[in-house]
């Protein structure tokens, strides 16, 4: 049975398809092979609007690769032989940091070709990565464009065994037939029409340490290009990020902070619980945060103190803070007298 026979699976854009034919065509080679690997055949290929399955895909990508040795699939001037991006992303495994790692990879990345220029770069708490286009095949360009973001966000979600969610995906071209799949190949929304095509997310992102080694590079690259689309669940700056939410005071709900976060509540319990914490435990560190320090930087009253923490009630403040602290705030406030 063919993959591309099973559409609930199946949302790569047949468009896709043809920008890899299209690099065989430049070579003068014969496709065919390839094609039966992912078992597409010439009646899928003749409807356009046809999607092909994940995995389908990858086996064509992937066998085009080592037949047409370029695993830039005709993006570049010169060919990139099979396994340039082994050694670009084995270049940055020992970096201490996701910040250096990607820096790294961005500047070996000119080392490989300058018909693209990539770029880190840090603004007001967001990280931006972005593509400066020097020379690129038109037929070639939405392909190559989006192929290096995505294997770029699949290597820094890897690196760090964390989900990225991204602020935005932005593209300098219109938004094409196909373009509903983007949000399935970029976990937050997706802009077009922009000067260059980048990536956007949170700038804490960069802090995080590297926790993928040498020995798990080796068995990453055997399938490297399952990055492209592997969906990574937890979250490892999530906690810090919801703590962020919570500190800004007032009332927070399941809905809200998922909402903020471009996640389902569901999601967010899930993901939490992934990092060993919850969101109760986390709301409740965030009141007695903001209820110690209430306590003793001012002389505001308990019950204004307990409406500015988040308590409907001064009697209900009165019995969280001293479960918390072992401590009533009046005790507190003599205490640090």
């Amino acid at each position: 049975m063919s993959v591309v026979s099973r559409p609930v699976a199946a949302h790569t854009p047949m468009a896709f398809v043809q920008a890899v034919l299209q690099a065989y065509a430049e070579r003068g080679r014969d496709p065919s092979g390839a094609l039966l690997k992912a078992q597409i055949t010439p009646t899928n290929l003749a409807n356009p609007d046809l999607r092909v399955g994940a995995s389908a895909f990858e086996r064509l990508c992937a066998a085009a690769m080592q037949e047409l040795d370029d695993e830039a699939l005709g993006w570049f001037s010169r060919r990139l032989p099979w396994g340039s991006y082994g050694l670009l992303a084995r270049a940055s495994t020992g970096a201490p940091t996701l910040g250096v790692a990607l820096a790294r990879w961005c500047r070996h990345h000119g080392l490989l070709t300058d018909d693209v220029r990539l770029t880190l770069a840090v603004a007001r708490g967001v990280a931006t990565l972005s593509i400066e286009e020097r020379r690129l095949p038109p037929a070639l360009r939405e392909f190559a464009l989006l192929s290096l973001l995505r294997n770029a966000h699949g290597l820094a979600c890897w690196w760090i065994d964390s989900r990225i969610p991204l602020a935005e995906a932005v593209f300098p071209f219109a938004a094409p037939a196909h373009a509903d799949a983007y949000a399935r190949m970029f976990p937050g929304p997706t802009r077009f029409g922009a000067a260059r095509a980048a990536l956007r997310f949170d700038a804490g992102y960069l802090q995080l340490p590297l926790r993928r080694d040498d020995a798990a590079l080796d068995l990453m690259l055997r399938r490297a290009l399952a990055l492209m689309v592997l969906p990574y669940r937890h979250d490892r700056l999530l906690v810090e990020r919801v703590r962020q939410l919570l500190a800004s005071g007032g009332a927070h709900t399941a809905e809200s902070v998922a909402a903020q976060l471009a996640v389902s509540a569901r999601t967010l319990h899930r993901a939490l619980r992934a990092e060993g914490a919850s969101l109760q435990v986390l709301k409740d560190e965030a009141r007695r945060a903001r209820a110690t320090e209430l306590l003793l930087r001012t002389r505001r009253p308990v019950k204004q103190v307990a409406h500015e923490a988040g308590f409907r009630s001064d009697k209900a403040f009165i019995r969280a803070f001293r479960a918390w602290t072992g401590h009533t705030p009046d005790e507190l406030r003599r205490q640090a007298e």
